[in-house]
């Protein structure tokens, strides 16, 4: 039975919503970590090299970002309830399709349909909360889905070495089904079905416009450093996506139900949010996939000592969150974004020093700090997008948001990947000397585009997004 948009779930549904939303987000944290310290075996059993692998990464990511921008109308149309059920089914399916993969082809289409139902997964899930609580309660039920969310990079790093070290690597998939399964039948039963009375026509030429040209961007970046197109190869298609995407542009200004509203750029805390969260998650979209070419290859550890290098990372970020709360009532959006970007850019930088002769408690330290301001980074950007967006533009807000983030991760994963491929010759990707150096130039530029993405947050004004934050700024507005 669907359920109006003006009518709240009862008090029991609402205590258990977070916990709905946060398996979904727990499948794809726990799966993207416990992948990426899988990556060397992956890259040793299907005989490429670990920079190769990264296409299994991107083409998540990218299809993600695909398939995002229908997941909104899809939950209008069809109920809230039945496409986050159907996502999480199909993300099953995928992870099945992808432990059962014999070649590196195969496996990155398999990571395709896992994508596709990890695409519904995110913004559903954001809009079933932006829609059950209010305002002022947001930033506490976020942080809450998080906590849980965040139990997958404790895990996953640390499960992924184990499994590399005494299963086999395809295993990594299989580990995802039994929760996807347990968290279906509660999500049937127990998730609020919102969807709208009328729902406007897909934008099918938006949709082929728009996906389009964000495939052909993220394959050209993918094969950038691989010698694989020549220069006129690669210029072409950098031209057909950007026609395409300029087509798109034309396209949504033209017609009343775009694929994505981008209307909803006018508003300053969204345009904000979405832009500046981009450019962040170019820089933090990398790291995942760097830490364990450094460790792994560069420094010589094992996977599972891999995984626990990374352990930190989440505990600091679980640990920031029930803090969080009162850290934006008392600084405000502005203050915490502006500085805490350029924080989460210098601490990315200072994985540049790391070599063979940094001491195990550095990195550990470095580490733990920077799950600390990213786990600050990420609560802060999501919520911001909801500060100024009425009901009815919960469901394009979260469609944006959500395609922006993967996008990012996406090139991020990419950019990092040929940032350290051109540092790095092709006949030395096993060399440890040289896969450090290389990996250090990626953490410095990552970092200084993180550092340059915190001017996007100093368009905000001292008291944008108070409705959430709840933070009081009257002081500062009696002595201006």
């Amino acid at each position: 039975m669907s359920m109006p948009s003006n009518a709240p779930p009862a008090d029991n549904i609402k205590r258990l919503l977070p916990w709905l939303v946060a398996v979904a987000f727990f499948m794809q944290s726990l799966d993207t970590t416990i992948l990426n310290t899988a990556v060397p075996a992956i890259a040793e059993a299907m005989d490429v090299t670990p920079l190769n692998v990264k296409s299994v990464l991107a083409s998540y990511t990218l299809s993600l970002a695909v398939f995002i921008p229908v997941s909104g109308w899809m939950a209008d149309r069809f109920g809230t309830r039945r496409i986050f059920a159907a996502a999480i089914g199909l993300f099953c399916l995928g992870s099945l399709l992808c432990g059962l993969s014999t070649s590196l082809e195969m496996l990155v289409a398999c990571r395709v349909i896992q994508g596709a139902g990890g695409a519904m997964m995110m913004p559903v899930g954001r809009m079933t909360l932006a829609r059950t609580f209010g305002k002022a309660d947001l930033v506490r039920a976020m942080s809450f889905v998080s906590i849980p969310a965040l139990i997958g990079p404790m895990i996953g790093p640390v499960a992924g070495g184990a499994i590399v070290h005494w299963l086999h690597w395809s295993v990594v998939f299989f580990v995802n089904i039994p929760v996807g399964l347990v968290g279906l039948y509660f999500i049937r039963r127990y998730l609020p079905d919102y969807r709208e009375d009328k729902t406007h026509p897909l934008d099918v030429l938006g949709l082929i416009l728009f996906g389009g040209g964000i495939a052909l961007l993220s394959y050209v970046l993918e094969v950038f450093g691989d010698n694989s197109l020549s220069r006129g190869e690669i210029l072409g298609l950098l031209a057909v996506s950007a026609l395409l995407l300029a087509g798109y542009g034309i396209r949504a200004s033209l017609t009343a139900f775009p694929l994505l509203d981008l209307a909803l750029f006018r508003i300053r805390t969204f345009r904000a949010a979405v832009n500046g969260g981009f450019f962040t998650r170019l820089g933090l979209g990398g790291i995942p996939f760097l830490f364990p070419l450094l460790y792994q290859v560069g420094l010589g550890f094992s996977p599972i000592q891999s995984g626990l290098l990374v352990l930190p990372q989440a505990i600091a970020s679980i640990g920031l969150k029930t803090f969080m709360p009162a850290i934006l009532a008392r600084l405000g959006y502005r203050n915490v974004l502006v500085f805490n970007t350029i924080v989460v850019g210098l601490l990315i930088m200072s994985f540049a020093t790391v070599g063979a002769e940094t001491p195990i408690w550095r990195i550990v330290l470095q580490a733990f700090v920077l799950g600390f301001v990213t786990s600050m980074q990420y609560t802060s950007m999501n919520t911001l997008v909801y500060a100024d967006v009425s009901g009815s533009q919960t469901s394009g807000a979260s469609t944006i948001a959500a395609t922006g983030q993967q996008l990012a991760i996406s090139f991020g994963v990419a950019g990092a990947s040929l940032i350290a491929a051109l540092f790095v010759p092709v006949g030395l990707h096993t060399h440890a000397a040289t896969m450090i150096y290389g990996v250090q130039q990626a953490f410095l530029v990552l970092g200084i585009i993180t550092v340059l993405s915190s001017v996007v947050f100093m368009e905000l004004k001292r008291d944008d997004g108070s409705d959430i934050s709840r933070h009081d700024d009257t002081p500062h507005h009696a002595e201006d």
